[in-house]
């Protein structure tokens, strides 16, 4: 009997893990996704597609769909996952997704074992692809009667290089607010065998610069790194850190917004009619002077690049624009979604990169494996491919029964890593290892 499988959400990464299953298995998909506009221009008239419109508290259709599927892939923003994975257990189907493993999600962990269901998270790009490569070498490490004493990882998807023309160093391939948001998180992380707490108002002043593949970023420390001491069987580990990579300079930026209130969910006043009005009523400015002011305030000339970047952002404008219950943050986000999108044509581009030291009884090395991948000009971005390839591959892998766990996990079991990774390969996302034997 052909397999069916549901995909929620039809958003800027859903095409390539479409276009994938149509190629490459018999498989009948459903899309379902808000605007049911999006979904009918996903599946593109396939003979195999069917497009829905869906709200996600709209219990009965999301339980009607997910009850005529074999397995769900929720392409949805993360805090929905639990009401997805809720009903998959109600109709004991398989489910996937690229978001971090929520608490809400680990409590079904037992209930999913129970029914032989496989919840698996943390599937796309990073997480993902890196818990998978990573996990390769430390399995062959352990193989070869190594201890690995540091595991440094960190990911960044920005402008390819000659895309890389504004002063912020970045284009949006997802959610702007969700890439700011990022920035008011705190960090942990273990250095020196000791556990290192990052408040949100330290985490930009930890950056680190890095040279990957010829070219250099800066990295700060991403989220909750600790976590992943037991995920990936470290025990006792000398140095642990994942990181977020940006071009230099990202960090002076955020910076900035920080100190000058636009990181904030509060409300703009009624009746601002410009960037600069508000700007100036967030920080008790004068409209009329707010370039020497916001540079008084930052402690920098203003002739700097910092002040030269928020200009060209617009913030500085006098111009009349339409701020109707918009927070400060989202009033940011329109900004830079505007300003610092992909033009047509333009690729995006994905840098990964492991750094290990592993003990042998008669040597040490240091590992390297690294992953830069491209976008396609006029097709899909890498960062679509990057996440949702994986977890097109792991679909089809579940419902041809060739993965045989249970339960809520992440991508770190041989029989999910090996078989993705290599299928990865023979699409073009490969890594490069060096290692160096000391």
């Amino acid at each position: 009997m052909t397999k069916h499988v549901l995909i929620l959400g039809a958003g800027l990464v859903s095409q390539p893990i479409i276009d994938y299953l149509f190629k490459n298995t018999d498989f009948k998909l459903t899309v379902a996704d808000l605007l049911k506009g999006n979904a009918l221009k996903a599946i593109n008239k396939h003979p195999r597609g069917t497009a829905a419109a869906l709200d996600v508290n709209d219990t009965a259709h999301l339980g009607k769909l997910i009850g005529e599927s074999d397995l769900v892939v929720s392409l949805l923003p993360y805090v929905l996952h639990g009401i997805v994975a809720q009903h998959c257990l109600a109709a004991g189907k398989h489910m996937v997704n690229a978001s971090y493993v929520s608490d809400e999600m680990r409590t079904l962990d037992e209930a999913a074992r129970a029914k032989g269901l496989l919840f698996l998270c943390e599937m796309g790009l990073d997480p993902g692809i890196d818990h998978m490569s990573a996990m390769q070498i430390i399995h062959d490490i352990r193989e070869r009667g190594g201890k690995i004493i540091e595991f440094v990882s960190v990911c960044g998807g920005l402008p390819a290089p000659e895309a890389n023309d504004n002063p912020f160093g970045y284009k949006f391939s997802w959610s702007p607010k969700g890439v700011l948001l990022a920035g008011k998180s705190s960090a942990q992380y273990i250095e020196n065998g000791s556990i290192k707490k990052v408040s949100a108002e330290e985490l930009f002043h930890s950056t680190t610069t890095m040279t990957i593949d010829g070219r250099e970023f800066e990295a700060y420390p991403n989220r909750d790194s600790i976590s992943y001491e037991d995920s990936y069987g470290f025990g006792h580990i000398e140095l642990l850190l994942r990181g977020t990579l940006r071009y230099p300079g990202w960090h002076e930026y955020i910076l900035a917004f920080e100190a000058l209130n636009l990181l904030e969910d509060v409300d703009i006043e009624q009746g601002m009619t410009s960037y600069a009005e508000i700007l100036a009523d967030l920080n008790d400015f004068d409209p009329d002077h707010i370039r020497s002011q916001i540079a008084e305030k930052l402690g920098i000339a203003e002739s700097s690049n910092t002040i030269q970047a928020l200009e060209w952002l617009g913030l500085f404008d006098q111009g009349l624009f339409d701020c109707e219950d918009a927070t400060a943050i989202d009033l940011l986000a329109r900004i830079m979604s505007e300003k610092m999108a992909y033009a047509e044509g333009e690729r995006d581009m994905i840098a990964l990169q492991h750094r290990f030291r592993a003990s042998f009884p008669d040597h040490d090395e240091k590992i390297t494996s690294t992953l830069v991948d491209y976008g396609i000009p006029g097709g899909d971005s890498s960062m679509s491919r990057t996440v949702s390839l994986p977890l097109a591959i792991v679909s089809k892998l579940i419902l041809q029964d060739q993965i045989d766990l249970s339960g809520v996990r992440i991508p770190v079991d041989p029989m999910i890593y090996e078989p993705v990774l290599a299928e990865l390969k023979t699409l073009g996302i490969k890594f490069k290892e060096y290692v160096n034997r000391i």
